[in-house]
C-alpha cells in the first residue's frame, strides 16, 4: 500500500474494503488513513456510518445528493449515514476518514 503516512501509521491492521487504508479502531468509530492512486473509482453506496474526513495529500471528487464537490489537502467532508454516495480521485490521494457508529436507520 501506498501512502505518505509515519511508519507508526503503516504498522496498524489493513482495513478490509472497496480502497487501501490502515484502520484504527476506538470505541464507537474507526479511523482509517486511507491512500487512493489516481483513476481510483467508487461506485455509488451507502455505509451505516457518519463519515467525516479530511485530505491530506491529492483531491476526493464527491458526488452526494445530485452534487459534485472537489476537496483538497486541508478540506473536511462529510457523508451522514445511510446516505447515497460516490467517490473519485484524479490524482494520488491520502486522507483520513472517521467513521462514526450511528445506531438504528432513523
Amino acid at each position: 500500500m501506498s501512502g505518505s503516512y509515519p511508519n507508526r501509521i503503516k504498522q496498524l491492521p489493513l482495513y478490509d474494503g472497496r480502497f487501501d487504508a490502515y484502520k484504527l479502531e476506538a470505541k464507537g468509530s474507526d479511523v482509517l488513513f486511507a491512500s487512493y492512486p489516481a483513476g481510483t473509482t467508487i461506485p455509488v453506496h451507502v455505509h451505516e456510518t457518519d463519515n467525516y474526513g479530511v485530505i491530506t495529500k491529492g483531491e476526493l471528487i464527491l458526488s452526494m445528493n445530485g452534487v459534485v464537490q472537489r476537496f483538497g489537502v486541508g478540506d473536511w467532508y462529510h457523508v451522514p449515514a445511510y446516505t447515497e454516495h460516490a467517490a473519485s480521485f484524479e490524482q494520488d490521494t491520502d486522507e483520513v476518514e472517521f467513521w462514526f457508529n450511528s445506531g438504528e436507520k432513523g
